[in-house]
């Protein structure tokens, strides 16, 4: 009975820790999944979405839904509402006055990433 009691035991532990093992291979599963149903966005979606209150922008070519946080923005709201509902990598990279966004605005940006732009396409 001490004999069957050592040995399944072992066993158990050896299939744990091969578990253990193949995971450090694999890449997480909610990553590639994440990747794969990532929403693609047409320019003419993104265009729809223009207003203060429900204001998406492309920027380098990730669509973003920045409605809840343009009351929170530091600039005047009619620097930034222009280039609601487009493509405003431009405007991100230069402020429209030639100086880049912090390393802290592009970590805040992430959290509001809603898809992709569709390339080449309306």
């Amino acid at each position: 009975m001490r004999r069957l009691y050592l040995s399944t035991t072992i066993i158990f532990w050896l299939l744990v820790s091969a578990f253990w093992a193949s995971s450090l291979w694999l890449p997480p599963a909610d990553e590639s999944v994440a990747v794969a149903a990532e929403k693609v966005i047409s320019r003419t979606e993104l265009a729809k979405h223009a207003l203060p209150d429900n204001c998406w922008m492309a920027i380098r070519g990730t669509v973003y839904d920045l409605s809840a946080y343009l009351p929170r923005h530091p600039s005047p709201p009619e620097l930034v509402l222009p280039w609601c509902g487009k493509e405003a990598t431009e405007a991100y990279d230069t402020k429209t006055k030639g100086r880049p966004h912090s390393a802290y605005a592009d970590e805040l940006l992430a959290k509001y990433r809603i898809g992709i732009l569709a390339a080449n396409k309306p």
